[in-house]
């Protein structure tokens, strides 16, 4: 059952990996990419960069295309999912550079090749740059159709033996309701895979959820805009929610 009292995270990470909504990405305008989130996210992930963390990112492209939504308007949905990839490699294209006007060293790493553009995603050449102190942003979602980028930052996160998933959303948790409409809604400080699939709580889709309990890969539902809430996390502080 989901618990509202303290919670018993005292640990650090070593390696993660942080998941981004392509709306996080789009500030208050809804769509397209605000520079001045990007400059403000990617001083956030310096800090924790600089403290030795080793970070990989999966970035949605739902501020550029949905491919749900062109799909329910009528679309092929795998044609309608592989623009959103698409979507995705300009959001961490977007976010690279970002980084690297931080002096972050960045790679970008795509599931469907582009040469050009970014490396071809291959297992051990992540692990390699991480271990190099390069941070890795993983772009073109899984390379399939019908598969989210929450399942995606699942699978990069086994892949690559990340000990948690960072979930960043615009709430600074899980709630049993929506508080922007119920003022009552109660925050979970730690709740279970099994409650999240069962009450259908609004954190990664069902099949992401179902890959981090089949291997017990915590996930920490946390508010982006909470300004340091990334370095109190990897320093072990109870922030958000924790699904484990």
């Amino acid at each position: 059952m989901g618990k509202s009292g303290p919670s018993p995270r005292k640990r650090t990470y070593q390696r993660i990996l942080l998941k981004l909504s392509g709306e996080a990405l789009a500030g208050d305008a809804g769509y397209g990419i605000d520079t001045d989130v990007l400059k403000v996210l990617a001083h956030e992930i310096k800090t924790i960069h600089l403290s030795g963390i080793q970070i990989g990112i999966v970035i949605g492209g739902g501020n550029i295309f949905r491919g749900i939504k062109g799909a329910t308007q009528g679309m092929d949905r795998a044609s309608a999912d592989y623009m959103g990839m698409l979507a995705t490699v300009l959001n961490c294209l977007a976010l690279q550079d970002a980084l690297e006007h931080e002096g972050v060293h960045t790679r970008v790493q795509s599931a469907i090749e582009m040469q050009e553009l970014a490396e071809p995603y291959i297992r051990r050449k992540a692990i390699r740059h991480l271990e190099k102190n390069r941070v890795v942003i993983f772009g073109g979602g899984t390379g399939n159709p019908y598969f989210t980028t929450d399942t995606t930052a699942a699978l990069r996160a086994m892949e690559i033996g990340a000990e948690v998933v960072l979930k960043a959303t615009r709430v600074d948790g899980i709630y049993d309701s929506d508080p922007k409409l119920n003022p009552k809604a109660k925050r979970f400080t730690e709740v279970s895979y099994i409650e999240v699939l069962q009450r259908g709580l609004k954190v990664m889709d069902s099949t992401a959820i179902s890959l981090c309990m089949d291997n017990q890969l915590p996930i920490i539902v946390f508010d982006l805009s909470r300004k340091g809430a990334l370095q109190q996390i990897t320093d072990g502080k109870s922030v958000g929610t924790l699904v484990s």
